[in-house]
């Protein structure tokens, strides 16, 4: 495959990024690119900094495993650069390139479109992906956004905190609540029942802080488009056929994408062993937000490029 040589503002740009990871004690450099380029040449440049590349462009990738550099594959959708870079660090946050204590130098396009131009220093000890509005009207649901805000909201809460430092797994289960409860079965005697609805709203203060108690039971929790706790502890019967998750991914992730296949809900799977909330839709993982403490944090570095 051909590649295309380093414009003389990359070079210089991927010098600056090189000379940064020092006095910014990052641990990668992560490159965001649209063109096959040289990689044996970025490397050189960066020297012995672990190089990460992040892109959906399949000329790009193939590039990737021939020249034998870390890829970061990224879903072709219309999102903005910033949304790309913490998608991609979110992708290798997952896949263990980097951690979530590390600083990452991202070298990207910001301003020109046709031209990498940007450098940033990125601290992962923050969290980088926290839902926004429109992360979640992104999703065709009939469940109002409102409703699965907070219950997404809950279920970051749990992966960060746990309970009593324990780290704990759930799931939600969220609209379409007749059919959920037919395709499922009582765990445990439900600790919601007998209760009148506006004593089981996930707007209340209180029912927040049970949920967070019971999430320590097996099963799932029920909750109805207008943010009333149906049931806890149902142990979802859906099948789950025809159905494809990552490695890893357990039981509990297995029967979230089983009732979003099966339902018009959508699931969101708190994952014990590591926090990750991953929201499920028609079977797939829609989104994921990794267990981080606060807002990403993006530190701008202005570099003038090299003469020509």
């Amino acid at each position: 495959m051909a590649r295309q040589s380093l414009p003389p503002t990359l070079v210089g740009l991927l010098t600056a990024a090189a000379s940064l990871v020092g006095g910014a004690r990052a641990t990668a450099i992560l490159l965001l690119a649209d063109v096959p380029y040289d990689l044996h040449a970025v490397k050189s440049i960066v020297g012995k900094t672990p190089l990460i590349v992040a892109s959906h462009k399949p000329d790009v990738q193939q590039a990737c495993l021939e020249d034998k550099v870390t890829l970061v594959p990224l879903i072709h959708e219309p999102h903005t650069r910033q949304v790309q870079v913490s998608q991609a660090l979110l992708e290798a946050i997952a896949d263990n390139l980097v951690s979530t204590g590390d600083k990452v130098v991202v070298v990207y396009t910001a301003f020109d479109r046709e031209h990498i131009d940007t450098i940033s220093v990125i601290s992962l000890s923050e969290r980088l992906a926290r839902l926004t509005t429109r992360d979640l009207q992104r999703l065709e649901t009939h469940v109002p956004l409102e409703t699965l805000r907070r219950v997404v909201d809950l279920a970051v809460e749990i992966g960060r905190e746990g309970r009593e430092s324990h780290k704990v797994g759930t799931l939600f289960v969220v609209g379409q609540h007749r059919k959920v409860i037919e395709m499922s079965h009582e765990g445990v005697h439900d600790p919601f029942r007998g209760y009148a609805a506006k004593e089981r709203m996930i707007t209340n203060a209180r029912v927040r802080e049970s949920i967070k108690e019971l999430a320590q039971i097996d099963g799932a929790f029920v909750i109805s488009a207008e943010g009333v706790v149906v049931a806890a502890g149902r142990i979802l019967d859906a099948a789950a056929e025809d159905l494809t998750l990552s490695k890893g991914l357990g039981a509990r992730h297995w029967a979230a994408a089983g009732i979003s296949k099966a339902t018009k809900a959508i699931a969101v799977a708190v994952s014990e062993s590591t926090g990750t909330v991953r929201i499920f839709q028609d079977g797939i993982v829609v989104l994921r937000i990794e267990p981080m403490d606060q807002a990403m944090k993006w530190h701008e570095v202005a570099t003038e490029p090299p003469d020509e």
